[in-house]
Order: structure tokens, then sequence, then C-alpha cells
């Protein structure tokens, strides 16, 4: 799939269509990076696509031709460091909170943990799985 990508708007927050397309806006105050994955119906991954402007912290970006009822989900970059109240991990595919409704369930995996279930070092061992095919996705 190629898409288009705009600056967009930082505000709504969340996934909002305009009738020619959708403003992605999320907010993060540390991260340094958001990706927006896009998902056909059958949850397979269509699109990957880096956020691409940051104000005021608020990550945002529109992309031309989306319509409502498209799945989604963010991948989110910055630090993992457990003792400093951080666990971003780019492999966790992150539910909007803003979102307006999510499609399918919650499959229980140990991908779904940001850390290696059983590692030496705990929760403090980055988990490098995918979580995005155990993972409900947010809609437009």
């Amino acid at each position: 799939m190629t898409l288009k990508l705009g600056p967009g708007m930082p505000r709504p927050l969340g996934a909002t269509y305009d009738g020619r397309g959708v403003n992605f806006a999320l907010f993060s105050a540390h991260a340094t990076r958001v990706d927006l994955c896009l998902f056909d119906a059958s949850g397979t991954g269509t699109a990957h696509i880096t956020l691409p402007e940051y104000t005021d912290e608020v990550w945002h970006g529109y992309v031309p031709g989306l319509s409502p009822g498209q799945l989604y989900g963010y991948r989110v970059h910055g630090p993992y460091a457990p003792r400093d109240g951080h666990r971003f991990n780019r492999n966790k595919l992150l539910l909007d909170p803003y979102a307006r409704g999510y499609a399918g369930q919650i499959i229980w995996d140990d991908s779904l943990f940001g850390y290696q279930i059983g590692a030496k070092r705990a929760d403090l061992a980055k988990s490098k799985t995918d979580s995005a095919r155990f993972m409900p996705k947010c809609v437009v």
C-alpha cells in the first residue's frame, strides 16, 4: 500500500476522519518516534508509517484516502529504562488510548509482555518479540 503522508494537526487526539482522510495524533512526552501501523480486516499489516510531526508533546500525521473502519495501532520508540519509569518497546503494538473503537480480542501470549518472561533480570530484560498478531486493533 503506497500512502502519502502530511503533517496533520496535534488536535484532536486520536484518529479523526475529515471526509478526505484521517488525522492521527498521540500524546507522548518521552517518545523519540511514533510509528502508525495499518491493518486490513484480517489483522494483516498493510503499512508502517512514521508520524512526521511533534508539537507540544503530541506526535501527529495526516493520511489522505483513509476512511472510517480502518484498523490501526502504534509502535512507540523511546528509552527502555524501567528504573526510570520508561518501558518503551517498538516490538509491541499499542492501542490508541483515544481510539473511538477497537476490533478483535487479546490472545494471551508471552509476546504481549514488554519484558522477557523468565529472564534472570526479570522485568528489566526487554522483550524483542512482536505482539501485533495477539493484540486487538483500533478502529478509525
